[in-house]
């Protein structure tokens, strides 16, 4: 068994390579190369550690999880453009090039789901579980425990409790501009939902793509850039 301590870099290195290109600033990596090398790097991390990852797929059928994906996307959307509003102004948006548009778009639609739910509903979420369980049964040392003698893998699916559920959002929503964390933190309420719904990561990676394209589309089509 692979333990919790060494799924740390496979789960992490995709998400980690993701935010470390990102963070250079636009006046040294034109957006244009930013989001082209996040293409390049990204799915290449994911192809490498892809072999450590728990499965994306459970017991319901992959056209429901789809189904339910797509319409919980559609309402994440409605989520995130009502409660970033009151802390966004037209003023904070800029139009973006049609090549870093585009390329923002694949990126935002197809890479950063995948890779963001393999990160929170795939690793954070059944980690805080594990801990939780155990702290909850007395076990002494249960972050360690949990670090070294159980795997994120080996979580039933659908596994739930609240401190998962916090946790994980919590983290999903550090990750966010300051001005999104309200709206991060309900998206991230209902990624945990689909997780427990579901019963995979399948639902929540296809609502996570649909909510990114179609706020992608709606940003371009009204040019409220201020929601990208």
């Amino acid at each position: 068994m692979i333990t919790n301590r060494q799924l740390i870099l496979p789960y992490a290195a995709p998400y980690l390579a993701y935010v470390g290109i990102a963070s250079v600033p636009e006046q040294i990596l034109a957006m244009e190369i930013s989001y082209s090398l996040r293409l390049i790097v990204v799915p290449l991390l994911l192809a490498w550690a892809w072999r450590w990852y728990c499965p994306l797929r459970g017991p319901c059928s992959l056209t429901g999880s789809v189904a339910v994906g797509t319409v919980a996307g559609l309402l994440g959307l409605g989520i995130w453009i009502g409660l970033l509003t009151p802390f966004t102004t037209t003023e904070q948006g800029q139009p973006w090039s049609t090549t870093a548009f585009v390329f923002r778009l694949f990126s935002a639609g197809f890479v950063v789901p995948l890779f963001e739910e393999l990160m929170m509903r795939g690793f954070i979420f059944r980690l805080a579980l594990q801990w939780d369980t155990l702290r909850k049964n007395r076990v002494d040392s249960p972050l360690h425990r949990a670090l070294d003698e159980h795997s994120v893998n080996q979580v039933l699916p659908g596994a739930w409790s609240w401190t998962a559920v916090l946790l994980s959002t919590l983290a999903f929503t550090s990750g966010h501009a300051l001005p999104e964390w309200p709206a991060a933190m309900a998206y991230g309420l209902l990624m945990s939902l689909l997780w427990i719904n579901r019963k995979d990561l399948v639902a929540c990676i296809v609502a996570h793509a649909v909510t990114n394209i179609a706020l992608a589309l709606y940003v371009f089509a009204t040019k409220n850039w201020q929601y990208w």
